[in-house]
């Protein structure tokens, strides 16, 4: 399965320790961030992740254009919805291109996690159909 990873600055970290817990479902499968996170991922994790461009240099835009070709299965994009700065990727861009896909998406930990065990279980399997 094909997996985005997307944060906003203050929810990297997070992004990162949720790749860490995660690491041995997620080395599993294709990863597919933005530029920061996917290096920042890539870091602690040592996981092959490709990577776009910055969210904010265009890394969203390349982002929101596999959810449309049908190349992703599933997003997480851990937003910060108090503190968006503007050169942030803007979430309800790409939270509406996975309802208009069929694309599970997560933007929050909680969230993230159910659909991170779901891909362990082999849940997300119908995608491939």
């Amino acid at each position: 399965m094909n997996v985005g990873l997307i944060a906003h600055d203050s929810k990297k970290k997070l992004m990162q320790n949720f790749c860490i817990a995660y690491r041995g479902i997620l080395s599993k499968h294709e990863l597919y961030a933005t530029g920061t996170t996917g290096i920042l991922v890539e870091e602690v994790t040592n996981l092959k992740l490709h990577k776009f461009l910055p969210g904010e240099t265009g890394g969203a835009r390349q982002l929101a254009s596999q959810i449309e070709q049908g190349n992703l299965d599933m997003v997480i994009f851990l937003r910060d919805p108090l503190h968006v700065k503007e050169h942030e990727p803007e979430v309800s861009h790409i939270v509406r291109l996975c309802d208009i896909y069929n694309i599970p998406i997560a933007t929050n930990l909680a969230t993230a996690e159910l659909l991170i065990h779901a891909l362990e279980r082999g849940d997300l399997e119908w995608r491939n159909i």
